[in-house]
């Protein structure tokens, strides 16, 4: 298994991130890709070859790419014609900065399979799956807003091959409660990606208001630290030894990408972090 970083983790400016990444031993990067200088819509084909020579320059490369547009991904049918639209530029985008991977949330699956909102979830994911995989790439759902067993019914009803998983082992153990070794070997099949990250929860709640928490941008009487505590990787709820175990067990040999998104001083706890998974691996 390799060692990533999501380089927005890093709080900086683009190409220093890179060098940054570089420098602290990472093999590959994740960026997010759905605004700014990272859109699809503002990078030209000259601009996509430049950024993909300088991440080969610094002898790194693209380990996925993040298109997660927010809100509630795809579960507002009347949204989606525009989100599906946005996200096969996303795509494209991966595929120019040659990497077959773009990760997203795409809302939170519910348990039927009956409920209007999965059959919603599952036509917008066929139809990015294929477009997927006519590239040769994959579309992959980050694990977290529902256990690994609905996500993998889910994915097992679609009809489209190139909707895969980011592994986010941190997500189960916040929200879901989930156990991250045994949905590893549920996942086994559809699993492209994975992000280092740990935590663990202090309250048990609904995982469906957490992220509408994130979806609609707050919710006044809701304050997320009562409910979860992300932590430097070593330190939260994740048991390292038997995780990495059970990604061995199934084959994976693709990247642990750490992902930073608190803490006052992200460059340590990201040096940190590369130290503890060469340690771990």
């Amino acid at each position: 298994m390799k060692i990533g970083v999501i380089i927005d983790s890093f709080r900086m400016p683009l190409r220093e991130a890179i060098r940054k990444a570089k420098e602290m031993g990472a093999e590959g990067i994740q960026m997010y890709a759905v605004s700014g200088e990272m859109a699809p819509e503002f990078l030209s084909t000259k601009a996509r070859r430049d950024l993909l020579a300088y991440i080969k320059d610094h002898g790194l490369v693209v380990s996925a790419v993040c298109g997660d547009l927010g809100g509630h991904g795809f579960a507002i049918q009347e949204e989606n014609p525009l989100r599906i639209e946005r996200s096969k530029r996303i795509l494209d985008l991966a595929k120019d900065l040659e990497t077959d991977v773009v990760t997203t949330h795409i809302g939170v699956i519910p348990e039927s399979p009956e409920h209007d909102r999965y059959k919603v979830l599952a036509e917008a994911c066929d139809i990015l799956g294929d477009y997927a995989d006519q590239l040769g790439g994959s579309f992959a759902i980050e694990t977290g807003p529902e256990r690994a067993e609905v996500l993998k019914t889910f994915l097992d009803s679609l009809s489209s091959h190139g909707v895969r998983v980011n592994y986010d082992p941190a997500n189960f153990l916040m929200v879901t409660g989930d156990d991250p070794v045994q949905g590893v070997h549920l996942l086994k099949d559809y699993i492209v990606h994975t992000h280092a990250k740990d935590g663990k929860m202090l309250k048990q709640t609904d995982p469906e208001i957490i992220y509408n928490f994130f979806a609609e941008g707050g919710i006044e009487d809701l304050r997320l630290e009562d409910y979860f505590l992300e932590t430097p990787l070593g330190q939260g709820a994740l048991d390292f030894a038997r995780y990495h175990q059970a990604l061995r067990e199934i084959g994976y040999k693709g990247f642990l990408t750490i992902e930073r998104e608190v803490g006052a001083d992200p460059v340590r706890d990201i040096q940190e972090a590369i130290a503890f998974l060469k340690k771990t691996i």
